[in-house]
């Protein structure tokens, strides 16, 4: 029987108290924990608390596409991710597993299936639905930028999501408890590894790359 600690990080009340309750009943000994947002993830990541399996949602406000998912696996490689998603699409499963998640869920996977996907992964394994062979190489039309943004740094992923949701500097400065100074620092690296010239362009790669592949999916 494990006693795993499992976090769901999903902004829908519903879908959160459904997955506990299904884990729950497989899972009697786990802590389960539910998260509405990735900063609420966080703040349990950093306070020291061992988690053993965070459930990530990939739409959600603030996290564009995979940039959630680059962000733990960047600050906290050692929590292993199963990413569950309204999108079934093989392009986005494969852009997943290979940035660090260690299963895939469709939310239209049977319930058995998550447990069977939550099991595998505390079990030190990786889960993908049964008809998506990873094997098989498929061209990506954001391949290049999404390989950009993994070389950000965790603090710098953090710059670029509230840079996607039209902050300036000075309110990120404040969020994240830094000097403006050090937020301009971050955007320079940041159009640099993106391979752009401004933060407008940065925020319109990043927002094309949500709008084609990852916006209303998750």
């Amino acid at each position: 029987m494990t006693t795993a600690r499992i976090i769901i990080v999903d902004d829908h009340p519903l879908f959160r108290g459904a997955l506990h309750q299904a884990l729950s009943a497989n899972f009697p000994a786990a802590g389960i924990q539910e998260a509405s947002s990735l900063d609420q993830l966080t703040q349990v990541l950093a306070s020291g608390i061992e988690v053993d399996l965070v459930l990530l949602d990939l739409a959600m406000p603030g996290v564009m596409g995979l940039s959630g998912l680059l962000f733990l696996r960047a600050q906290y490689p050692g929590v292993p991710v199963i990413v569950v998603s309204a999108t079934e699409d093989r392009t986005t499963i494969r852009r997943c597993i290979e940035f660090g998640a260690a299963g895939f869920v469709p939310k239209s996977e049977p319930v058995d299936n998550i447990r069977q996907a939550v099991q595998a992964v505390l079990d030190g394994k990786v889960w993908t639905p049964a008809d998506i062979d990873l094997s098989i190489a498929q061209p990506s039309e954001h391949g290049d930028l999404l390989a950009r943004i993994s070389t950000l740094t965790p603090q710098q992923l953090r710059v670029l999501m509230m840079l996607s949701e039209g902050l300036p500097n000075k309110l990120i400065a404040y969020k994240l408890n830094v000097s403006e100074a050090t937020i301009k620092a971050h955007v320079s690296q940041i159009l640099t590894k993106l391979g752009v010239d401004s933060r407008t362009q940065a925020v319109i790669a990043i927002n094309r790359l949500e709008d084609s592949e990852w916006r209303a999916q998750g």
